[in-house]
């Protein structure tokens, strides 16, 4: 099984063997990549994938010098499990939320 994890305008995708298995979306606003949805394929389940998919898009989050808002619960668990990424995750607030909602009406 091959894994590539890829950046696509608002999402990180990931495929398995050429074929998409999942997606993390987010917003990007004043510094912050506000991550606010995240799926795995049922046929994908169990096998890491959402971990994988996270782990890649939290570190290209780092790299692009940008702070982590956790509105997914997923992201939000996975955040709160992975002491590494403490130093760039933002609280959820009141303007994140609306910032979401705007780009999901846009």
């Amino acid at each position: 099984m091959t894994t590539d994890v890829t950046l696509s305008g608002d999402r990180f995708e990931i495929a398995v063997d050429g074929t998409r298995a999942g997606l993390t979306q987010f917003v990007d606003s004043g510094g912050q990549r506000i991550f606010f949805h995240t799926e795995v394929g049922e046929e994908y389940a169990g096998q890491g994938l959402a971990g994988t998919l996270v782990t890649r898009a939290l570190d290209a989050t780092r790299e692009a010098g940008l702070r982590v808002v956790p509105v997914c619960p997923y992201v939000k668990r996975f955040v709160g499990s992975h002491e590494e990424y403490a130093d760039i995750v933002d609280a959820v607030t009141a303007d994140a939320l609306a910032t979401v909602r705007a780009g999901q009406a846009g």
